[in-house]
């Protein structure tokens, strides 16, 4: 299968100062999708401009014909089924069908606290997305959905007409631990990783690309478990966060070779950033886009 190359464009620049221009460059230079993070703040961008991702997603949606467009990730932090469903089938409905949820079960970051709650444990957040994605799913595939749950409930909540794509939008579930991957199986059209945290710091990349391996194993195993073909998801990659760091966007090459051991592992999506100066995710505009238009031809 030939590898997907997709882009996530941080919602950092205004609408009509950087913003829309971006998201049309990542069309013209022939991306798969283009995604941005879903937090109400992130990180070392705390105390910068961060846009709310659906009106970003909405505004590229009407920048942008082809490109698909989507959420990496969305989790339950701040967010509720009810009225994320109803977001999404509006958001749908404008891309023209080109919309995929990127949806995880978030994490101790900012916002994780911003709503005035103590942050969950790892147990309440999976207990928290093990509720959120199975009601997100019916919410966006069913005209009427009434279910009460310890932590998300609806009342009648009507989704009417549903989304332009059928049964619902994609999925993408991003999960390593056991009850993640379970959801993923079940619910997801693919996977996404960012590789193994905990070698962030001390690892190396070849140390990285065994602990994913065992990642994908484990999600032909809770497939397995339900009757699924694994082959049936799309496995994403969002790059960044493994002991590789920046490097694999130094050059074409380096990308070619990096992107092309994960391909051999089974992904089907690689997902790099669009350069931000003076950050983590800084890079060579050139350099970035000679690795967008030339890359995938070289890995077949």
């Amino acid at each position: 299968m030939t590898l997907r190359l997709s882009t996530v464009i941080l919602p950092v620049h205004r609408w009509h100062d950087g913003g829309r221009e971006r998201w049309r460059r990542a069309e013209e230079l022939g991306f798969h999708a283009g995604y941005t993070y879903d937090h109400l703040s992130w990180r070392t961008f705390r105390d910068g401009p961060w846009f709310g991702a659906l009106p970003t997603l909405t505004a590229a949606a009407t920048a942008t014909e082809r490109m698909r467009l989507g959420t990496l990730v969305t989790s339950p932090n701040f967010r509720h089924p009810v009225t994320l469903a109803k977001e999404l089938i509006s958001l749908d409905d404008i891309s023209g069908g080109r919309v995929t949820l990127g949806i995880g079960a978030g994490g101790n970051g900012f916002d994780a606290t911003v709503l005035g709650q103590e942050a969950w444990t790892p147990k309440e957040r999976a207990d928290r997305f093990g509720e959120f994605l199975p009601l997100l799913d019916r919410l966006l595939t069913e005209d009427a959905v009434t279910q009460r749950g310890a932590h998300y409930s609806a009342d009648e909540a009507r989704n009417i007409p549903g989304c332009v794509q059928r049964p619902r939008l994609p999925f993408a579930v991003a999960a390593t631990g056991p009850r993640g991957l379970k959801l993923a199986a079940r619910h997801g059209q693919a996977w996404v990783t960012t590789g193994d945290p905990r070698l962030f710091e001390e690892g190396t990349p070849e140390q990285s690309v065994e602990a994913i391996r065992g990642q994908v194993e484990k999600l032909g195993k809770a497939c397995a478990d339900i009757g699924r073909d694994v082959s049936e998801l799309d496995k994403v990659l969002l790059t960044g966060f493994t002991p590789d760091r920046g490097r694999p966007l130094a050059s074409l090459d380096a990308f070619v070779d990096f992107a092309g051991r994960h391909q051999e592992l089974g992904f089907t999506e690689i997902v790099i950033h669009w350069p931000i100066p003076d950050s983590d995710f800084a890079a060579d505009q050139a350099v970035f886009e000679k690795i967008a238009t030339e890359a995938t031809a070289q890995l077949g």
